[in-house]
């Protein structure tokens, strides 16, 4: 016969508990997301809302400039985030991580319609004022014919940059982008 002892709960506590790698590598995510914030400038630094003692240890790694002094800081910096609760800021380091993607995914939108247009010319511009109906078809016109110019005589290309900015107008108005830093 079997007796139930209260060791047998022990096995459930040992199941709940981390293995030392999974600790490792949650320790190395958290030295990571410090050394994101060391790279982050001050005015973004401040509307975080960091705890003063991971602030300030942020703030002191930026005027670090011995290698070897700014990765002991750094593995200072991780050791904090262990010990302080910044779920908080892992979600704002994982938000603006976000954001940069989706302005990098807005920048070759607008290279490619420019791109696009440059070589297509008016089918192009006939496909874009079918999706845009706002866009300016003379001007999109004006400014391909310049840019053609341009490059036919090897000038800067001052009318695609021009273009570029057009299409952000157009195609980026309607966009809540985050903030640039």
């Amino acid at each position: 016969m079997t007796e139930i002892t209260d060791n047998d709960t022990d096995g459930d506590d040992l199941a709940q508990e981390k293995s030392k790698s999974l600790l490792k590598r949650e320790a190395d995510a958290l030295q990571e997301h410090g050394e994101r914030l060391v790279q982050l400038p001050v005015n973004i630094l401040d509307s975080l809302a960091l705890p003063t003692a991971l602030l300030s240890a942020v703030l002191e790694a930026k005027k670090i400039k011995s290698r070897s002094a700014l990765k002991r800081q750094r593995q200072y910096i991780g050791r904090l985030m262990r010990e302080l609760d910044v779920t908080h800021v892992v979600a704002k380091l994982l938000e603006l991580n976000q954001g940069h993607a989706l302005r990098t995914a807005d920048f070759h939108l607008l290279e490619q319609w420019r791109d696009r247009i440059l070589a297509d010319g008016d089918s192009a511009i006939d496909e874009l004022i079918a999706d845009h109906p706002a866009a300016d078809r003379q001007r999109l016109r004006q400014l391909y014919r310049q840019a053609q110019k341009e490059q036919q005589q090897g000038a800067a290309p001052k009318g695609a940059r021009q273009l570029y900015q057009y299409l952000k107008e157009i195609l980026l108005s309607g966009n809540n982008a985050p903030p640039e830093y």
